[in-house]
Order: structure tokens, then C-alpha cells, then sequence
């Protein structure tokens, strides 16, 4: 009888073994190779600026951008950030042919350039905002904000709405901010 014991232990030492074995097998699997920031996988904690514009139908053009500039990641890390994210209308308001140059790898510095615009370092709630405001973006260029009887523009584009996020705020604009040209 007491062999028999043993041996059923045994069986039930290899075979949990065998399942934790099995289990790491799978995390180490499943685990992004490489995978930045916004590769962490993440269903219950608010959505960052950059899952924001993912779920929106009306940012695809700027998700694309994103991934062309490769600053997917750097939106997805802590912040604070402040993101003027222009809709696809808005992109289709530049010139014919605009965002598919700026889509080339040649441009790549351009774009990054006009992204950078678009976000500051810091968060700025509607409440904060003042008529006249100024804001020095991550490209070291300035926008002017706008609040006229609750309405808020950024560089006289419209702001359409706004979503908090984990590491932010989102405004919504109806045009692309385009920087100043150099001197």
C-alpha cells in the first residue's frame, strides 16, 4: 500500500513539473520579442494617448504616421503629454499628395518634425486653458491657443473634443498643425 502511495506522489510531483514546465514555456512564447511600450498588453488600466487615437475610426491616418515616424512607443510611455490629434479629414485638407511624401522613408525627419508639433510634454486641461495661451512643443516650435465662449482652437484649427488618457490628454483638431518654416 505504502508503494502505491509513493508512487501516485511521484506521478503527482513529475506531472505538476511537467505543467509549470509547459506554462513558462508558454509565457516566455507569448512574450514580445523586442516590443516597446506599446506592446505590453494592458485591458484594464486606461488607454494611453496612443490606444485612444487606435480605437478611433477617425485617426487612422495619424496611426500611420505614428508608425512610420516610430513614435508608437514614445507616446505610449508615461508622459504627460498634451496631443493635438488631427483627424483624417483633416489630413485629407492638405494638398494632394502630402501624406503619401511625407509617408516615404526619405521624409522621415519631416514627419517626425510635424508630429512633434503636435504634442507637448506636460498635461493642459481645458480648465487651464487661456485665450492667447503658448505652448512649446517637442519640436521646440510654438502653437497659440485659442478660448473664445468655451471654444478652444490651437493655431485657428478647431479643437473637436478631448479624451483624458493614462498618460494624458487627447484634443481632437479638425487640421494639421504644420511648423513654422525655418530661418
Amino acid at each position: 500500500m505504502k508503494s502505491i502511495i509513493k508512487c501516485l506522489l511521484f506521478l503527482a510531483l513529475i506531472s505538476c513539473g511537467q505543467q509549470k514546465a509547459a506554462t513558462d514555456e508558454s509565457t516566455t512564447e507569448a512574450a514580445p520579442v523586442g516590443g516597446g511600450q506599446s506592446s505590453v498588453q494592458d485591458a484594464t488600466s486606461a488607454p494611453d494617448v496612443v490606444r485612444i487615437a487606435v480605437g478611433s475610426p477617425d485617426h487612422t491616418t495619424l496611426i500611420t504616421a505614428l508608425k512610420t515616424a516610430e513614435y508608437v512607443d514614445a507616446l505610449s510611455n508615461s508622459g504627460p503629454f498634451t496631443v493635438f490629434a488631427p483627424t483624417n479629414a483633416a489630413f485629407a485638407k492638405l494638398p494632394a499628395g502630402t501624406v503619401e511624401n511625407l509617408l516615404k522613408a526619405e521624409n522621415k525627419d519631416a514627419l517626425r518634425n510635424i508630429l512633434e508639433y503636435h504634442v507637448y510634454v506636460g498635461v493642459i486641461n481645458e480648465d487651464y486653458i487661456q485665450d492667447g495661451m503658448t505652448l512649446n512643443q517637442v519640436n521646440l516650435d510654438n502653437v497659440t491657443l485659442g478660448k473664445k465662449e468655451g471654444k478652444i482652437t490651437v493655431n485657428g484649427n478647431n479643437v473637436l473634443g478631448s479624451a483624458k488618457a493614462s498618460n494624458g490628454i487627447v484634443y481632437i483638431i479638425d487640421g494639421v498643425l504644420l511648423p513654422p518654416a525655418k530661418k
